[in-house]
């Protein structure tokens, strides 16, 4: 009896060996509660009265840890619930810069932009796309990319950030590292504008054994694991560094034989670290 699995996943153990793995190591979704936060939020900027100074929000936390995840949840629930698409996702593109800044926004929404680099143009084509498509959030995901180029580029940014409120009743969410949060608070006047979202690491406390608990109960292997007993629990906070992502990257790769994760079939892994990955990766630099 697989009582340890949640009701749609037993269905899986009558799968084939390959059907499971490939059900394993599919991303998926972790509603826990600073997830859940962030959704509501999102959903009430989404629901708020027009304004000419729309107040954004900042997901800002480290690399890994389900920001992007919470955004394209959001932004997929959207599409699915609306018959017009009111939420944008913008990929921040990497290079300093307006150009770059801008061709990040007319990627997002589909536009054709050839190979100009003219800056004005580019602002006059994403001003004509947000009058046209009207949208109601922009979020701007590796947001902390636009903000890598000389300080007059950042400036205009940020000035940019501000106008689409006024202009277009647009609210901005941006999401990336904590350099996010520094240039926004920079000001008061752009402080005023962004609410702050933090999407920290775990800590090893009991929303991290629900956590193991939880993805336990997702994975279909035939055994349990007790992924939240001590040893097993250590183990796993270690290798993923208390990041929502490398934890859920440890659960997935560690099914052993046995139809269960142990400490062994852990440590078979490898598994190297993010912060140990960094130093491997300057060290050939």
């Amino acid at each position: 009896m697989a009582d340890h699995l949640l009701d749609h996943v037993r269905p899986y153990l009558e799968r084939s060996l390959e059907d499971r793995i490939a059900y394993i190591r599919a991303p998926r979704w972790v509603g826990h509660h600073g997830a859940m936060q962030a959704l509501e939020r999102l959903n009430e900027l989404l629901c708020r009265s027009p304004s000419l100074r729309t107040r954004g929000l900042m997901l800002v936390g480290p690399y890994a840890n389900g920001k992007t995840m919470i955004a394209e949840r959001f932004a997929v629930a959207h599409l699915n619930a609306c018959e017009s698409q009111r939420v944008w996702v913008v990929q921040t593109r990497e290079g300093a810069g307006l150009a770059h800044f801008y061709a990040s926004i007319l990627r997002a929404l589909r536009a054709p932009m050839g190979n100009s680099r003219d800056v004005g143009r580019k602002a006059e084509q994403v001003d004509h796309l947000l009058d046209g498509l009207k949208p109601r959030i922009l979020i701007f995901d590796e947001f902390h990319n636009a903000l890598r180029g000389r300080s007059r580029d950042v400036d205009a940014v940020l000035a940019f950030l501000r106008r689409i409120g006024r202009q277009f009743d647009i609210s901005p969410v941006l999401i990336g590292e904590v350099a996010v949060y520094d240039f926004i608070n920079a000001t008061d006047e752009m402080a005023s504008r962004f609410e702050l979202l933090g999407v920290p690491r775990w800590r090893y406390d009991e929303e991290f054994f629900a956590l193991l608990d939880s993805l336990e109960g997702a994975l279909p292997l035939a055994r349990r694991s007790d992924l939240s007993d001590e040893k097993l629990a250590r183990e796993i906070f270690r290798l993923s560094e208390g990041l929502i992502g490398e934890i859920v990257a440890i659960v997935a790769a560690a099914r052993s034989g046995a139809e269960r994760i142990t400490l062994l079939s852990i440590d078979e892994l490898d598994y190297v670290p993010v912060s140990r990955r960094r130093r491997l990766r300057d060290g050939l630099l």
